[in-house]
């Protein structure tokens, strides 16, 4: 099996060479290395704007850019982390990668579907690049492009809001393409309770892009039919209604944060059992979590508009169903402990990462209850409480997911191994200066400084001061795990087909694996994570150290 050709060596289509044949690629796996180039790039580029960003709120006053400058670098920051990074950061290149090779086929069901979805997000990123240097100014409203400042701004929103509607379509491709690749790809031996719980994460996350997608995509229309015809949808003037525009968008970009948040909790769900040689404690419920968070999420969108004047019923409602929607999470997160409890743990960076990502996610978990809850809701909606918040759930727990997975599935992507040391220290001072970046912001937040501002009060200066801090111990500790990474691709060395121990399919293919994935039919399991026979043998940990 070690001797079959990779698909680093293998054209496709066939007869193709150089860069045209990845350019045309119809496999999988070389679509999920194209995505992740891109996003990584994205991903560098939007830590680059918020570092100037909290530079800029270190100290009063203007430090380092003007207030039309710090609108402009806000806005482009939301819109690359939450539309080229966040949302298709984990199915675009792991889902890509691995969701065929764990269902035991060679590749996904619309092979050039999957290709067109790569040139629709690469369409996506040049408009937004290109948005910066055309028309009388830089896009200037946030990410969310709330009306009537949308609508009135002289920047340049309309090709923004155009990058956002096309990464959409390609998102909604992707997700069209993994659900029929679900049902129709999979390995006829497989059963439904045979199936990893990563590509069941992806599942679920695959129906909120196909069902949600469209919401935003419709919204974003009519921003541009507001901009250039001014129909009067969002205006009171002519019968409309501003607070239409936040139900739209909030119908879609709560649904959203599943999109971002449950392909995160698959990658965890799949680093856990392999590191504490165990099976995965309560496999089906976290199945069933998956799809009630999937659906319990897409019903939860008004808990972001609770000062706008809807009816005291409607609040009850919307923060009964928020606190509702907590309880699959916390199954998720129940599950991974238990699965940890009394295993044999097998200290590694995928295991660390996850680790941290199990923490910081619960922490913004529990602070979203505060703002689910009504009457703490009031006193912190719009504060930078609930920037972090948000970058607890997003960057704690997607972010980390992220680095979590490129770490697990590092050796089998490229058959080589990083060394261990630089992992963690990376690992390390990535979380710590997480902590000193958002922890502070949450008692600014408390304390009253509202977010969005490029100035603030004598008051929330230390508050700042310290987020600024921990944003460079931040930077400096993903810089660390990046470098460590992209070092062992120029100085390898080899890894084997399975150097953790795993039980799912893709470790029981050559590292990187095959043109066609299955040198062999594979044998499905009965279990996904059977840890027996790794148990008998005592096979542990890894190599790289």
């Amino acid at each position: 099996m070690t001797a079959a050709p990779s698909f680093f060596e293998n054209p496709s289509p066939p007869g193709l060479t150089g860069i045209k044949s990845w350019l045309l690629t119809h496999d999988h796996k070389r679509l999920g290395l194209m995505y992740m180039w891109a996003i990584l790039f994205w991903f560098v580029l939007a830590m680059f704007l918020g570092l100037l960003l909290r530079t800029e709120l270190m100290s009063q006053g203007r430090t380092i850019m003007s207030a039309e400058a710090y609108n402009s670098m806000f806005t482009l920051h939301g819109v690359i982390m939450v539309f080229l990074f966040v949302i298709p950061g984990i199915p675009a290149i792991f889902g890509n990668f691995f969701l065929p090779i764990q269902l035991g086929t060679d590749d996904v069901f619309f092979p050039r579907l999957n290709l067109f979805s790569w040139y629709l997000f690469m369409l996506g990123g040049l408009f937004a690049v290109v948005s910066l240097f055309l028309g009388e100014g830089f896009p200037d409203t946030g990410w969310t492009f709330y009306v009537p400042f949308s609508v009135g701004t002289e920047s340049n929103v309309s090709l923004t809001v155009t990058a956002a509607f096309i990464l959409g379509m390609s998102s909604m491709l992707t997700g069209l393409n993994f659900v029929t690749t679900f049902h129709r790809m999979r390995h006829p031996d497989m059963g439904l309770m045979q199936i990893p719980l990563f590509t069941w994460s992806l599942y679920a996350t695959a129906w909120v892009q196909i069902l949600a997608t469209p919401v935003i995509s419709i919204t974003f229309v009519l921003i541009m039919l507001e901009r250039f015809l001014g129909i009067g949808l969002f205006e009171p003037d002519k019968g409309g209604d501003p607070l239409l525009y936040q139900h739209l968008f909030w119908m879609y970009s709560h649904p959203a944060v599943y999109i971002m948040i449950l392909p995160g909790m698959g990658v965890i769900s799949e680093v856990i059992p392999v590191f504490s040689r165990k099976s995965i404690f309560g496999y089906k419920a976290i199945v069933w979590s998956s799809m009630a968070i999937a659906i319990a999420g897409s019903l939860v969108w008004a808990h972001h508009m609770y000062t706008s004047g809807m009816s005291d019923v409607s609040v009850f409602v919307f923060s009964l169903l928020t606190f509702l929607v907590a309880i699959p999470s916390a199954v998720k997160v129940f599950s991974w402990v238990s699965t940890m409890y009394k295993g044999a743990i097998a200290m590694s960076p995928p295991l660390l990462l996850s680790l941290c990502f199990i923490y910081l996610f619960s922490v913004g978990g529990l602070t979203g209850l505060v703002l689910g809850a009504a009457g703490t809701n009031i006193h912190v909606h719009d504060t930078h409480f609930v920037v972090g918040h948000f970058h607890f759930v997003m960057f704690g727990g997607t972010g980390f997911a992220f680095f979590a997975a490129l770490h697990f599935w590092w050796p089998k992507m490229f058959g080589v191994m990083y060394r261990f040391r630089p992992a963690y220290i990376g690992a390390v001072l990535t979380a710590v200066g997480f902590v000193f970046h958002y922890v502070p912001m949450l008692i600014l937040g408390l304390q009253g400084m509202p977010r969005r501002y490029y100035d603030y009060l004598p008051q929330y200066e230390t508050g700042n001061f310290l987020a600024g801090f921990g944003g460079y111990l931040l930077i400096a500790g993903m810089v660390i795990m990046f470098v460590n990474l992209f070092v062992s691709l120029r100085n390898p060395r080899m890894a084997p087909a399975d150097p953790w121990g795993g039980t799912t399919l893709e470790w029981t293919i050559p590292s990187p694996p095959p043109m066609e994935n299955f040198v062999e039919t594979p044998v499905i399991p009965d279990f996904p994570y059977d840890f027996r026979k790794f148990m008998a043998g005592g096979k542990g940990g890894g190599k790289g150290r």
